[in-house]
């Protein structure tokens, strides 16, 4: 059985753990669940979020740090905890997934629901009935409206990584967890096919290019 990765492709945290995989280089399966029909992810993991990695014996492990240390631990070269950089890049992928997350989600919101919306009308009115409960209500409309707002917190939030990354290929100038992180955050700012980051910053367009041409997978033999 192999590694099996149950994911929205919108997600930054699936985005984040499918990189992991594949720096790793190791062979999964990616399992597209749908919006509405959860049942196949309920029945492998007794729970309805994403992402879920199932391993080669069956073991469901849910959240992308859970299993991001899993992976670590089951594989770990290459690395995505350098033993010298590792508590830095715990530390900077909390402030990458907690506050940076909740803006960059919001400027991703227009782009998200058009995904959604490209797959039915009722896939995009659950994704904003569950935004909408989880923000409170209005909260799709009112981040629409303040798309400028939003649009200027995340350049004031990007600046100082975009500097971070002057001169230097990743965050902290070694591959590691902060990397696949920000991988992931940025991840739904390209579902209209190409990047739109919220500001002129090539440090940050050259990383998301470097990052999502990493892969250690096998190509397929002809």
């Amino acid at each position: 059985m192999t590694l099996r990765l149950y994911q929205f492709a919108p997600s930054p945290f699936c985005a984040k753990v499918s990189k992991i995989l594949e720096y790793k280089g190791l062979e999964f399966e990616t399992i597209e669940v749908d919006y509405l029909e959860r049942k196949e992810l309920l029945l492998v993991s007794g729970q309805l979020l994403v992402p879920v990695l199932t391993f080669a014996d069956g073991e469901p492990v849910a959240d992308s740090h859970r299993i991001a240390i899993r992976l670590e631990e089951l594989y770990p070269e290459p690395t995505i905890l350098p033993p010298e950089l590792a508590g830095l890049h715990l530390a900077l992928t909390r402030y990458v997934e907690g506050e940076l997350n909740e803006i960059l989600m919001r400027v991703a919101l227009p782009a998200v629901l058009q995904y959604y919306r490209r797959r039915g009308p009722e896939r995009e009115a659950f994704y904003r009935l569950l935004r909408d409960r989880e923000h409170g209500a209005g909260f799709c409309e009112h981040t629409i409206q303040a798309h400028a707002e939003f649009h200027a917190r995340a350049r004031q939030a990007l600046e100082p990584l975009e500097s971070a990354l002057q001169n230097k290929a990743f965050l902290l100038g070694r591959i590691g967890l902060a990397d696949f992180a920000l991988y992931g955050q940025l991840h739904p700012l390209r579902l209209g096919g190409t990047l739109e980051l919220p500001g002129p910053f090539s440090n940050l367009s050259a990383f998301f290019a470097r990052m999502d041409q990493i892969s250690s997978r096998l190509e397929p033999t002809p």
